[in-house]
């Protein structure tokens, strides 16, 4: 088969779609013409071309080693629209998603690399294809060489071949240079011959062959005027000349077999177009070619195991454990597979957890086991008495880590995104909704099995990539062994007070009743509080209340408008009040007692770990995160939370304005740093420093203002956002802010560092470097942008508070343990732990848990936690 490989000059082709196209837009305000073109231009490549080796290159900066010989090169060159800067970011994303290697060298152009690895291919015995907009890479062609050049639009191409060039212009490619020389180029800003056109040059071409051949015989040159204007610049023609020669030695590194084309990745490609937009493309795509239903896989030898022996485990194993539901902590386990060297094996769920040698080798801590969420796995077998251990990887932790932003459902995305062997999607091999169902043993086997040999195949590259990002610790020591003391706290549970909770779910009822018919007084009639509809017309027409929003229905009687007529009317507040009460009934009583395990009273929420992108832990069935505690209702409903043996105590711990100590931390500012450091509050301490008042002076109102900016500032609030908390107005607020930014100048000098490095970089990091990429940050749309650099600057603080309070699990986890304590970790919510135990171990806790968790991690100020106990969690506060 002929190796043919396509060699595109990725500016050109960028600047080309550009300006051929009219600017486009994505929903969330990214330009997005040229890379519309650019995909265009790919796609009409693959479907001709139909290459087995790409390359995209790229120019490296502004100068190249042609600028030490004349400094003036390309200095004409208008400076790059931004519009079309913010789209090479994505366009380099396009052509990962598309499996096409990308290149740029520093100190030489795209022309450069193309002209040497297009010789190279050649000798190589490649047929070469070579795509630019630029006319001064028709020098490359040769027999083995054709330069497709782009005319109208982006994917109308002229083929330059040796032939074509002759026909055109009557002289061979190597003469392009000398053409050049003598025309010059005003894109490039080489100067030529003044007064020497395409005509003239060619003229001369045709006589004389070279430029060298010209000069020495300018005797021979017809026309006086013509000849003395050669002899006066022939220095210009010779370095015009240089400059026009593109270089074919370049020091590439790339090598040709690194520029094989082996497919794009689907799903990349699909979830690309979607993000930007690209519906036309979208409808284009080979259907078949990204649907799972369809997809090619190679066949596996799988062994269904009937009787468990100690033969099939390795030193080295991969263990899936296939669980449907979505809440392992209730749901069966289907089936498990192992994939080693010695082969890969499917193991029917019963034949497994009886066996004693299967419980023997999960249970040994010596034997190493790369697993998909390790967490899940741990739960869900010690469900069925096998107490997991010896979990040295987890692709999905891993996978989390590489890129907190992918959503992964199964094994199947994690393969797509990491370029692993292609699995078909779980949704598709079982079915969704009705038509859900678990295939036959056969299929089942290979399907688990071929999980299991890609999440062993996946482990050592994604190693490779964690400690290239500097990450690998950050897995190994923090998030590996927070998903084995997660699994702990899952297994454990949190007891409830059923008959409390049922209490104040009645209680609620006939507050909700007294709310409503008080509503119905103030509006003057009965209508339903729910119905959107019926509450518009009783706000905005009958009671006449200013319409904040309208929609496609009708009035808006969102939160956000009631909150800003709270002032207007009383019936408002009921109404708020109204919908609290309703939310915190159906959510949060009823939506508790439904998943209550009837046999221990307890709940086992579930915790995601790979959830965020700023590593915060959340919680789900139920979200034990997020109960209201603003309304006293909320508050109360922690009194249904207790401990789970008589005479035990609940024992909460919290960080005290973690977030702002990280802040002075990273920020390195010695007015926030000096105020931890001598223990004051931090409130007062910027109230001092913003109204330039003594400790003394500081009013309560005073605090509350420096307590909404600094906690403010953490989120990059705005003048406006400031103005809302605080009831003042936009430029008080304003005010207010600069204020701060003057007497913390390290907050001001981190926050436009914090900025300057995401744009950069492309992306935040923690002081553990967890990562949170930030693509939006060049957009040219205000309201985006500015959202990515506050993200950009919270990221580094909420991350690192978010890394704190998982090591600061990890130690007190291994301290309860080396004091051979019975208490237990039950919750973590944000900043907060929560433990169960023994009224006798509460003195060792009040020493033992604030230490291990101002030892998390070392600042250059102190980590501050409080503490609290009661018989039940309302109490722990």
């Amino acid at each position: 088969m002929t190796k043919k490989i396509v060699l595109i000059d990725g500016n050109s082709i960028a600047y080309r779609a550009f300006f051929a196209l009219p600017l486009l837009n994505s929903d969330k305000g990214v330009h997005t013409n040229s890379i519309y073109g650019f995909a265009m231009m790919l796609n009409k490549i693959l479907e001709e071309e139909k290459p087995t080796h790409m390359l995209v290159a790229f120019d490296a900066g502004k100068t190249t080693f042609r600028h030490s010989t004349f400094k003036e090169y390309k200095g004409g060159r208008q400076k790059t629209p931004p519009e079309l800067s913010e789209q090479f970011p994505f366009i380099r994303e396009l052509l990962d998603s598309y499996g096409i290697c990308r290149y740029e060298l520093s100190n030489y152009e795209a022309d450069d690399i193309i002209g040497t690895l297009s010789l190279q291919a050649e000798k190589d015995g490649f047929e070469v294809k070579v795509i630019s907009g630029d006319k001064d890479l028709t020098q490359l062609s040769t027999p083995a060489v054709t330069v497709g050049i782009t005319r109208k639009g982006i994917t109308d191409i002229e083929e330059y071949t040796p032939e074509h060039i002759r026909e055109k212009y009557g002289i061979g490619p190597d003469q392009i240079i000398d053409m050049k020389g003598l025309m010059g180029d005003t894109s490039d800003n080489i100067p030529g011959i003044p007064g020497i056109g395409e005509k003239t040059a060619l003229k001369l071409l045709h006589q004389f062959g070279t430029i060298e051949n010209l000069l020495n015989s300018i005797d021979e040159v017809t026309g006086k005027k013509l000849r003395e204007k050669i002899e006066e610049h022939k220095d210009l023609a010779v370095l015009s000349k240089e400059l026009a020669t593109i270089t074919r030695e370049a020091p590439v590194e790339v090598k040709l077999e690194q520029t094989e084309f082996n497919g794009m990745d689907n799903g990349k490609v699909i979830s690309l177009y979607k993000e930007l937009g690209f519906q036309s493309l979208l409808e284009k795509m080979d259907h078949t070619a990204g649907n799972e239903d369809e997809l090619v896989q190679e066949a596996i030898d799988v062994q269904i195991v009937d009787e468990v022996t100690e033969e099939i485990f390795a030193d080295e194993n991969s263990l899936y454990i296939e669980i449907l539901e979505d809440n392992y902590n209730q749901a069966d386990i289907i089936g498990l597979s192992l994939s080693n060297d010695r082969g890969n094996f499917y193991l029917p769920i019963d034949k497994a957890v009886n066996s004693p040698e299967f419980k023997q080798w999960a249970e040994d801590e010596t034997k190493k086991k790369a697993v998909y969420d390790a967490k899940r796995s741990i739960v869900s077998l010690k469900r069925r008495g096998i107490a997991l251990a010896g979990i040295d990887f987890d692709i999905m932790l891993a996978s989390y880590i590489l890129n907190p932003g992918e959503m992964v459902e199964d094994v199947a995305d994690i393969s797509k995104w990491h370029k692993g062997m292609p699995l078909q999607k779980d949704e598709v091999f079982y079915g969704k909704g009705a038509k859900r169902s678990i295939p036959g043993k056969a299929a089942l086997s290979e399907h688990l099995a071929r999980i299991a040999q890609a999440i062993l195949a996946m482990k050592e590259p994604m190693i490779v990539q964690l400690e290239e990002n500097e990450q690998y610790r950050l897995f190994t020591e923090l998030e590996m062994p927070l998903a084995i003391i997660l699994a702990e706290m899952e297994i454990q549970g949190i007891k409830v007070d059923v008959d409390r909770l049922k209490t104040m779910g009645s209680e609620i009822t006939q507050r909700l009743k007294a709310i409503e018919e008080k509503i119905h007084h103030l509006a003057g009639e009965s209508f339903n509080i729910n119905s959107p509809k019926q509450l518009g017309v009783i706000l905005f027409e009958k009671l006449g209340l200013p319409a904040v929003k309208k929609t496609k229905t009708g009035y808006s009687t969102s939160a956000d408008v009631l909150e800003k007529l709270e002032d207007k009317h009383e019936i408002v507040r009921e109404i708020l009040h109204y919908r609290q009460l309703g939310k915190l009934q159906s959510t949060y009583i009823e939506g508790l007692l439904k998943v209550v395990d009837e046999k221990n009273h307890k709940v086992h929420t579930r915790f995601n770990q790979a959830l965020t992108q700023t590593g915060r832990l959340s919680s789900t069935d139920p979200n034990l995160q997020n109960i209201p505690i603003r309304l006293e209702e909320g508050r109360k409903i922690r009194e249904a939370f207790i401990p789970s043996e008589k005479d035990w105590i609940i024992f909460a711990a919290d960080y005290s304005q973690i977030e702002l100590r990280v802040l002075a931390h990273i920020a390195k500012d010695e007015g926030l740093i000096e105020a931890f450091q001598a223990g004051m509050d931090i409130h007062t301490r910027t109230a001092m420093d913003v109204f330039h008042v003594t400790k003394d002076e500081v009013t309560s109102n005073m605090r509350r203002h420096a307590k909404a900016v600094n906690f403010g500032i953490v989120y990059g609030i705005s003048d406006y956002g400031l103005s809302q908390s605080l009831g003042i107005t936009r430029k008080e607020a304003g005010e207010f802010i600069d204020q701060y930014l003057k007497s913390f100048p390290g907050v001001q000098a981190y926050m436009q560092e914090s900025i300057q490095e995401a744009k950069q970089k492309g992306y935040s990091t923690t002081l553990l470097h967890r990562r949170r990429y930030i693509p939006e940050i060049t957009s040219r749309n205000f309201n985006i942008r500015s959202f990515a650099e506050r993200t950009a600057m919270n990221t580094p603080i909420q991350g690192s508070a978010a890394d704190i309070i998982k090591q600061a699990m990890i130690n007190v986890s291994e301290r309860l343990k080396e004091e051979n304590l019975q208490a237990k970790l039950l919750l973590q919510v944000h900043d907060e732990l929560i433990f169960e135990a023994p009224q006798e171990e509460l003195e060792v806790l009040k020493k033992i848990v604030p230490e291990e968790m101002e030892r998390a991690v070392e600042l250059n100020v102190p980590l501050k936690v409080d503490y609290a106990h009661g018989p039940t969690w309302f109490d722990a506060k």
